[in-house]
């Protein structure tokens, strides 16, 4: 094996200035954090020195600079916000109202077709299918959960279970359901679990991913079977956080456990069903490695993030695909404010 260093040598150098300027932030960092403090002790020191040898009161001792020091924290966070979410954020907007080789302005051109194309209509459509559903029903199914295995003799390994599919990537949680999905002609065996059920009960198997707008629905199943544990594990703290003083009042007055549940369980884990569904509203709008690696966006079944990819990278469209990069994110801002207000109502209550 040859080791051409000629071809090597600039790929070396980058990463050596990445160390030296790794080496030069943390080290500057760690010096001020040292220098800072000894500065103040020493100046403080000398002070009490000069007053107890002239006789004068001593001078008031003074709070050390938090802020500062806050800063020193604060800063390599900041730095990497910038560079990595702000600056990318305004070029991406300015590219929006650019073409697709970003050389020519061509003002608001990219948001009218990306609401006058039909394709690009049915992405959008795709996209308020999947934010309705995918919350509501993966925050109902988790909750089924966890009121069913609440305190049940096996309910460690059932919460174990259930939550196991949050451990498996998107890319692979699509491809095991491609198997369950999966089709070959009618004389052929049925390797599908779906397309096998429906043979057994004497149906025709059929190739459910090319028609729409079924297919959808089938896509939406995947992200619910992988969110529906981690909506079970929260809503579940939450239930065992409600009083147990509260809960055997309401048994000594007869309630009923359907009762139990709407007058007792439900108000009040509603703060945590709030988290529940605006998570899963943000990372459903993010949804691109189940449509992705499912049907790549094809037969009516792409979302705004995997349109977005296409016009970008695949098409070379760099202000349509900006433009719906844009687009997503505007629509992520509400449910954000949102969140902080219903926090920040929490913290005040």
């Amino acid at each position: 094996m040859n080791f051409d260093f000629a071809d090597e040598s600039p790929k070396l150098m980058m990463l050596l200035w990445g160390l030296v300027a790794f080496v030069a932030v943390v080290g500057g960092l760690l010096l001020l954090l040292d220098v800072v403090p000894s500065w103040f002790a020493r100046r403080r020191e000398a002070q009490l020195i000069a007053a107890s040898a002239s006789g004068a009161p001593l001078p008031r001792r003074t709070k050390p600079r938090e802020g500062l020091f806050a800063l020193f924290f604060l800063l390599p966070t900041v730095l990497l916000l910038i560079v990595g979410l702000v600056v990318p954020a305004i070029r991406t907007t300015l590219l929006s109202f650019m073409d697709g080789n970003s050389q020519n302005w061509v003002g608001l051109d990219n948001y009218v077709w990306m609401f006058t194309e039909n394709s690009i209509v049915r992405v959008l459509l795709n996209t308020l299918v999947w934010v309705l559903l995918v919350p509501l029903v993966a925050t109902a199914i988790g909750l089924l959960y966890a009121v069913m295995v609440d305190r049940a003799r096996f309910e460690a390994l059932a919460k174990s279970l259930i939550f196991m599919p949050m451990a498996i990537s998107f890319v692979g949680a699509s491809i095991i359901w491609k198997f369950v999905y999966a089709y070959r002609g009618d004389e052929q065996e049925q390797i599908g679990l779906l397309n096998q059920i429906v043979v057994s009960l004497g149906g025709e198997p059929k190739q459910w991913l090319l028609d729409s707008p079924l297919n959808t629905l089938l896509l939406i199943v995947i992200m619910v079977w992988i969110q529906a544990g981690f909506a079970m594990v929260v809503l579940s703290a939450a239930i065992k956080a409600i009083p147990a003083d509260i809960v055997e009042a309401a048994r000594l007055d007869g309630v009923s456990p359907w009762q139990m549940f709407w007058q007792i369980t439900l108000p009040s884990i509603r703060p945590a069903l709030i988290v529940v569904v605006v998570t899963l509203s943000i990372a459903t709008l993010k949804v691109f490695d189940i449509v992705r690696t499912s049907t790549n966006g094809n037969y009516d079944t792409s979302v705004i993030a995997n349109e977005m990819y296409n016009q970008a990278f695949r098409y070379g469209q760099n202000g349509q695909g900006s433009a719906l990069a844009v687009f997503l994110f505007v629509l992520v801002i509400p449910i954000v404010i949102y969140q902080i207000r219903n926090l920040r109502q929490q913290r005040e209550g």
